[in-house]
């Protein structure tokens, strides 16, 4: 018998990740152990449409900044993270996030980032001097690098979520183009750029996910495997970055709008880091 207890807060939790009902997210949740990532598979093989697993469900404040270099070549995005959303919003803060990212770009991961000099202290060490000021925990929680032949970036209103994208060249349009798909990728929140991009066991848990409600809506056992491969078509279109619905224009993916830019411009990489 379980001894785990859970609480209204994980139930809601679970309804924010999920936008299932209370109900449904507490039985899964117990059904589960409180493991929320089996409570969200279980939620969908009983066939609730919830949100697709995301590396963003946690919820953190803070504030999330992307820059581009000059010659818009390269990006770093990275997110510094603290405890209350009133520290996050706070001025001050916001200004040594856009300070310390602007700094990144000198540094190819988040180590080097954080022995490197700041006004003659390290990252680090400003961190844990920011920690004492505020009072809260300073962190630099997310680093990520972009290259590419053309780089663009978006940070969504609040810091709340940052993006960069690259483009295969730097052609008329490519500034507002790669905003226009970095932009997307904030709100579509995809899980990889194309088909290729998306992990074999995510694509297993997919197919295997199928074939339980196909089996539940009573489809012939010889027939589930290949309707279950065929439904995958509609996972990528939902969650990889080029083959999404365009925001701005339903009619169109995102790899036809950025062919109706220039006919032989395709998105090379994106990146993506979001707090709460």
């Amino acid at each position: 018998m379980s001894t785990i207890t859970i609480t209204a807060a994980d139930v809601n939790k679970l309804r924010t990740i999920t936008g299932a009902g209370m109900m449904d997210c507490k039985k899964a949740l117990v059904e589960a152990d409180g493991d929320f990532d089996l409570a969200i598979e279980n939620l969908r093989k009983k066939g609730q449409k919830v949100a697709a697993n995301r590396s963003d469900r946690e919820s953190t404040e803070g504030a999330a900044i992307a820059v581009v270099n000059a010659d818009k070549t390269s990006g770093v995005v990275i997110t510094l993270n603290c405890e209350t959303d009133f520290v996050g919003k706070n001025e001050g803060f916001v200004k040594l996030a856009t300070e310390l990212a602007n700094l990144a770009m000198n540094f190819d991961n988040k180590e080097e980032f954080l022995a490197a000099d700041f006004n003659g202290l390290t990252v680090a060490e400003k961190l844990i001097e920011q920690t004492g000021v505020i009072g809260e925990k300073i962190e630099i929680a997310s680093f990520e690098r972009l290259s590419g032949a053309f780089v663009g970036s978006y940070i969504h209103a609040g810091n709340k979520i940052a993006t960069l994208v690259s483009l295969s060249a730097n052609v008329a349009g490519a500034e507002e183009a790669s905003r226009n798909v970095a932009m997307q990728a904030a709100a579509m929140s995809p899980i990889a750029l194309d088909e290729a991009g998306v992990d074999a066991a995510i694509v297993e848990k997919e197919i295997e996910i199928a074939k339980d409600l196909l089996r539940q809506e009573g489809k012939p056992e010889a027939m589930i495997e290949n309707i279950a491969k065929g439904k995958l078509g509609r996972f990528f279109k939902d969650n990889t970055l080029v083959n999404q619905d365009y925001i701005k224009d339903s009619s169109m993916s995102v790899a036809n709008y950025i062919k109706s830019v220039d006919a032989g411009l395709t998105v090379t990489g994106f990146r993506r880091v979001a707090l709460g």
